[in-house]
């Protein structure tokens, strides 16, 4: 008998030691362990989808053909071939954004997003119904037809549908693109060209007009498009320098450089600039490169042209596309947002570097999607949330409620814990000497002075 209680007795004690170590466990921050690997949001992951795979890392881009902004091969070999390669897993990229947190509240709709780049080909059917071909600024083609792949890839980063048992899906899978062809067949384009795009693009109604290919050097007509679309509404989009990294990318790219555009550079799947990257030559001072916001851009995936399959690129200007793509999420939910409150929504709830804003280097930080749709501005007017309506039929889902405990709170509920945890190990104190002595029988009652 003896020793089946004291049995009990040291159970009850390990059981306590394990609960005091738990607890101390659960008060970690998360963060801890992910340190070096910045969260462009603080809330937290949504449940996995059974169906998608979990999150690929950037190893899994070794496994899918290359794509590129310029591609001079394709005067001797042709247009781009489709890809073959195929996955369910979620990209790096998307899992980093976590969009689909915001889903429940906007996916873009009855936004329309130009690109304006290569063309875009949606072989891949990711677009059905949600792309409008725009006069092409350059040849004889259509913009649907993209030779090189670039356009139709970045528009897939911002817009690609959502299909089941696929992990893949663009920030905002129910925007509208504009396509407008503005390059060569091997990708290159000029000033002038571009100019006449970004026209193209405003006259189309394109709230957010995406420079999936800028330019070398500017011009008094980029210039002056870019200051008519912003005359009729429209943010424009765009890399802060080329793709073309190895130390390709040594100066500032158009229309970047111009006030009023936002300029965007790349981040690599752990979080940081890849070396080379335009945030890196904007640190230097040297490149007259601005940067105002950071985004994946660095081995991701999407969709490319004459097939179904996936492809993998680098290079600001997938991290421009995935700025767009929240810009159209932002619109979808706050659609009477100017351009200028737009971009100002875009810096403020970005994920700030913890240094003087704006950072040479990392701008306002790295785009955060769910903030961009939610988060209060201070200041901000006329930009109330004003979602569109459901289609017919259509469940209504409302997001989760996530509680937010502040730093005082917190503060009392771990010194709680931890008084109610030094109680109970004072009363065992107190207990098990008492019940050895006693040989574990119930004590003596000793009624009071004076009675029989």
């Amino acid at each position: 008998m003896r020793a089946r209680q004291a049995g009990a007795v040291a159970a009850l004690s390990r059981a306590l030691l394990s609960g005091s170590v738990l607890v101390g466990a659960l008060l970690l921050p998360a963060g801890a362990a992910v340190a070096d690997s910045p969260s462009p949001s603080a809330s937290p992951s949504p449940s996995a989808s059974p169906s998608p795979s979990p999150t690929g890392s950037s190893s899994d881009a070794g496994t899918l053909p290359g794509l590129a902004q310029t591609n001079s091969g394709t005067q001797q070999n042709g247009c781009q071939t489709g890809s073959g390669a195929s996955s369910t897993r979620i990209p790096w990229a998307q899992t980093f954004l976590r969009a689909d947190e915001v889903w429940s509240l906007t996916q873009g709709s009855g936004v329309t997003v130009a690109v304006v780049g290569s063309g875009v080909d949606d072989t891949a059917g990711v677009l059905a119904g949600r792309l409008t071909l725009g006069q092409r600024a350059y040849g004889t083609t259509t913009s649907g037809q993209d030779c090189v792949g670039h356009g139709t890839f970045v528009a897939g980063l911002i817009a690609a549908q959502r299909r089941p048992g696929v992990g893949f899906a663009g920030i905002a899978p129910q925007a509208q693109v504009l396509a407008v062809g503005v390059t060569d067949q091997t990708g290159i384009t000029n000033a002038d060209t571009l100019a006449a795009g970004i026209r193209t693009a405003a006259d189309g109604g394109a709230r957010v007009i995406d420079i999936a290919m800028p330019a070398q050097v500017g011009s008094p007509a980029l210039s002056g498009a870019v200051q008519y679309a912003q005359g009729k509404g429209a943010l424009v989009v765009a890399p802060a320098a080329l793709d073309s990294g190895g130390g390709g990318n040594q100066a500032a790219a158009y229309p970047a450089a111009y006030p009023g555009v936002l300029s965007v550079s790349d981040l690599g799947p752990i979080g940081t600039a890849p070396q080379g990257s335009s945030s890196a030559l904007g640190q230097s001072g040297q490149s007259g490169v601005r940067v105002d916001l950071m985004a994946p851009g660095d081995s991701v995936m999407s969709t490319g042209p004459a097939g179904t399959g996936y492809f993998t690129a680098s290079g600001p200007s997938f991290a421009a596309a995935f700025v767009s793509g929240s810009a159209a999420l932002t619109l979808g939910y706050r659609p009477n947002l100017t351009a200028i409150q737009l971009a100002h929504r875009l810096e403020a709830t970005a994920y700030h570097p913890g240094t003087m804003l704006p950072d040479p280097r990392f701008g306002y930080g790295t785009v955060d999607p769910v903030a961009a749709v939610t988060a209060f501005v201070p200041g901000e007017t006329g930009a109330a949330a004003s979602p569109r309506p459901a289609p017919p039929g259509t469940p209504m889902t409302m997001p989760a409620v996530v509680r937010v405990v502040s730093g005082r709170g917190q503060a009392l509920m771990v010194g709680g814990i931890a008084f109610a945890v030094v109680v109970v190990v004072a009363a065992v104190g107190v207990i098990l000497p008492r019940g050895r002595r006693r040989g574990w029988r119930p004590g003596r009652y000793v009624g009071p002075t004076g009675q029989a």
